[in-house]
């Protein structure tokens, strides 16, 4: 069998090339002839051909943005999510072969897709706008660096500041770089059109984009920037999907995309700005960069207060965008402290949540520490927008954590006359020399890191237990380093066997029942916390079982895939111990994917257990357990002799 994937997502940056990477290896794992394109931010890669196309037997697509299907038609199709890709890739292949994939027709939309299309409609606003964003990052990119080469290698110190002298060859660098920053609303608005409208919301997207950066259509001096390019393109865009519900005559319907939704569409974004929207949205956006402006004087660390949460808070969003504006008309005024401020706070997130996840493995899964590396290495050439998947996955821990960091960086940025001479920010633009005080630079930006840092690995109570093919599970997180003490009490004796080699140290035959009677999750874990208690291994059962339902209460301990691993940590607990049962029927866990559990394991252990004893039982759970021969092998042992010599394996 030969088959194709297309991976993508918003940013374009760690979840397209996670998801081509697992897709790839289980292709290989199951001896599938597979080829990936990726859809990132620098463009499509091992695209795939038209011959490509032609000798494939199915094609997968992976991607949580819009990725064209047309030139799959008439081939089995599967479209999902960029997060299937990563986590279930053997599971997408297996479809194929069990022969569980329609035949893709132009203009349909698979069940899969329908499903994932319902999920993402919950927020759309949010998905449209990243669509337009990932396309405007390479401009921003391009744009901030040329300046800034240009400045370093042509500019002159004077006393105005670094000028590049006219008529030199980095003039015309500069002047490039410019065209660059010229083009970032009008691609913005383009593509969130697109997003919403597919190619027809094109051409009106980016020429209302274009209208709403340029004053001079609707009679101001100032333009509606940013948050005018946001409108123009949900505008554009709804507008266009409007027009593609009238019903036309059948022999206009071929040219309605190509000529009439774009011209039509276009008019009405144009003309709607020009008269209607342009002025207010520019009064609004000019309002608010000359209350900022009038701050300066008022107080300067408020207003690096205000700039550095604006940059924070959504991560390269609107009032991300609106602080970053404010700064560049500053530059253009002489008064590089503002820009300063805010270049320092664009590296922070990005660069903290990568060092959060360096200094802490244990609270991240692997998806996110793979993402970490990404996030770092974004937040070097300031792209904010690196810390965007951990701000999507855990808002209430991340969001505060980066905006108390770039507050903090911006303040003493503020405080030490830091002054950033190009629209941009990052440690790259101090390393190309457009930055004044360059080591308080990297003062103000290294305390804000830490404070990130610290401060989310302080919030997180949880820890993402992940592997492939199996949903994320959080868990309880309270193990410290263990510290040492002259003599062990009694009790801590006890917990001695907490440093466990492999499952059978915890766990005797008398702790296994292949044949569970309890049919709901809440009697299962009765009749599973009675063997325990039968054992000798509690002193309370209400007082673990409380500590369980509390776990549960967190989130689901069914990992999917028919596996459930309820857990609880309890002083009612007198040393470490699991027990395991199999439900023939299965028992609804809530699992992630749907599947009922039949394969329980219930881990318990003392409040006072030596070192992470639970974390490690996990661990070495989750990784047997992702073995497919050996979960069947488990499904299919009917004695406790036949579980006990398959459990002896885990270690």
């Amino acid at each position: 069998m030969k088959l194709l994937a297309v991976t993508a997502c918003p940013v374009g940056i760690a979840h397209t090339y996670m998801a081509a990477e697992n897709i790839q290896k289980a292709a290989d794992e199951l001896g599938i002839d597979m080829k990936v394109e990726t859809q990132g931010s620098i463009g499509a890669e091992n695209e795939l051909t038209a011959a490509d196309i032609e000798s494939a037997d199915g094609i997968i697509i992976a991607s949580d943005k819009d990725v064209s299907k047309e030139r799959f038609a008439g081939k089995r199709l599967l479209a999902v999510g960029v997060q299937e890709g990563i986590r279930r890739p053997q599971e997408l292949i297996r479809r194929f072969e069990n022969d569980e994939v329609p035949v893709y027709k132009a203009g349909m939309k698979t069940a899969d897709e329908v499903k994932d299309e319902k999920k993402r409609k919950e927020n759309p606003v949010y998905r449209h706008l990243m669509n337009g964003v990932s396309y405007m990052i390479p401009f921003i990119v391009v744009g901030g660096l040329l300046i800034a080469i240009a400045l370093t290698l042509g500019g002159e110190q004077t006393e105005g500041g670094i000028v590049i002298p006219d008529g030199s060859f980095w003039k015309q660098v500069e002047a490039i770089g410019s065209a660059s920053f010229a083009f970032m609303v009008p691609i913005l608005a383009g593509y969130i059109a697109y997003s919403i409208a597919d190619r027809p919301g094109l051409a009106p997207g980016i020429v209302g984009g274009y209208i709403a950066a340029n004053g001079s259509f609707y009679g101001t001096e100032a333009n509606a920037g940013f948050i005018g390019g946001i409108i123009a393109g949900f505008l554009a865009g709804y507008i266009v999907l409007a027009l593609k519900k009238i019903k036309v005559p059948k022999a206009m319907e071929p040219v309605m995309p190509i000529i009439f939704l774009p011209i039509i569409g276009t008019i009405i974004v144009g003309l709607l700005f020009i008269y209607v929207i342009g002025a207010p949205v520019s009064a609004l956006f000019d309002g608010l960069t000359s209350w900022l402006e009038g701050m300066q004087g008022a107080s300067s660390i408020l207003l690096a207060i205000i700039l550095g949460g604006m940059i924070a808070v959504d991560m390269g969003g609107p009032f991300n965008k609106v602080a970053f504006l404010f700064g560049v008309g500053m530059i253009a005024e002489g008064n590089y402290a503002i820009m300063g401020a805010i270049a320092v706070a664009i590296c922070i997130p990005p660069i903290g949540m990568g060092l959060a996840t360096f200094i802490n493995k244990r609270k991240y899964n692997p998806a996110e520490i793979e993402a970490g590396k990404a996030s770092f290495t974004m937040g070097l050439f300031g792209i904010t927008e690196g810390a965007i998947p951990f701000a999507a996955q855990d808002p209430l821990r991340v969001i505060p954590s980066i905006v108390t960091g770039s507050m903090a960086g911006a303040v003493i940025a503020m405080l030490s006359g830091v002054g950033d001479h190009v629209a941009h920010g990052g440690p790259i633009v101090a390393v190309l020399g457009a930055v004044d005080n360059v080591l308080m630079f990297f003062v103000a930006a290294a305390v804000g890191i830490v404070v990130t840092a610290f401060m989310v690995n302080a919030l997180k109570k949880t820890v993402g237990v992940e592997a492939a093919g199996v949903g994320e599970v959080a868990m309880d997180e309270e193990a410290e380093e263990a510290a040492p003490v002259a003599e062990p009490t009694e009790r801590e004796k006890s917990t001695e066997k907490a440093e466990v080699e492999k499952l059978t140290d915890i766990m005797d035959k008398d702790l296994i029942e292949v044949d569970l009677a309890g049919t709901g999750r809440d009697a299962v874990i009765d009749e599973m916390i009675g063997k325990l208690d039968d054992k000798g291994v509690l002193s309370s059962k209400e007082a673990y079982k409380e500590a369980l339902l509390a776990r549960e209460a967190e989130g689901t301990t069914g990992m999917g895939m028919n596996i459930a691993i309820p857990h609880g940590k309890s002083d009612a607990v007198k040393h470490p111990a699991v027990v395991y049962g199999r439900s023939t029927e299965g028992v609804d866990w809530n699992s992630m994917d749907g599947t009922d559990a039949r394969l329980i394991f219930m881990i318990a252990v003392p409040t006072e257990a030596a070192g992470d004893a639970h974390l490690k039982i996990l661990q070495m759970l989750s990784r047997k357990l992702m073995d497919n021969d050996f979960r069947n092998e488990l499904l299919e042992a009917d004695s406790k002799e036949g579980v006990y010599e398959l459990l002896e394996q885990v270690k």
